[in-house]
């Protein structure tokens, strides 16, 4: 019996050792909502700029639940550069199916959602020194609605993470 446990004991640890590697991962970080993001509440997050010879891969992370009510999910984002200037995108994902199934990796009712934001197309470089400031909203409407949704239902978690390429 104390053998079943030794080996089950290892291989838990070495399961445990493997996930937690994450080679490609240079800043990976949350926020955490009270399960609604209020249309003013602009998360952000400051990261010191990596090698700015290598490329990287930018994503926004979406952690939402079965409270979440809609089949896409538009952000407003900025991404201040060290010497100040910004660049603002508006951007639009893709969050459940057609037949209303939420998109993204989870086996319980919570599903987190790894979304492109740069270097898909062209290769993303922090070409300048120093602290980069990236900034998300939602700036989501009911269908016909012209007011945004105050609080939007169902986010739980917003991330930022970057990848080496």
């Amino acid at each position: 019996m104390q053998k079943k446990t030794s080996v089950f004991l290892i291989a838990s640890l070495m399961l445990i050792f493997l996930v937690s590697c994450d080679t490609k991962s240079v800043f990976d970080e949350y926020k955490s909502l009270p399960n609604q993001w209020n249309k003013d509440n602009i998360i952000s997050f400051q990261l010191e700029a990596p090698d700015s010879t290598n490329t990287y891969n930018l994503y926004v992370n979406i952690r939402n639940n079965n409270d979440y009510k809609f089949s896409n999910l538009y952000l407003i984002t900025g991404l201040e550069y060290p010497n100040g200037k910004t660049l603002v995108d508006t951007l639009e994902y893709k969050m459940a199916a057609p037949d209303g199934t939420l998109l993204g990796e989870g086996f319980t009712d919570v599903k987190e959602n790894k979304l492109w934001y740069k270097g898909y197309k062209v290769p993303f470089v922090f070409n300048e020194l120093g602290t980069y400031t990236f900034t998300v909203q939602h700036a989501m409407r009911k269908f016909g609605d012209v007011n945004g949704v105050d609080d939007l239902e169902g986010i739980t978690e917003v991330g930022f993470r970057v990848e080496n390429k």
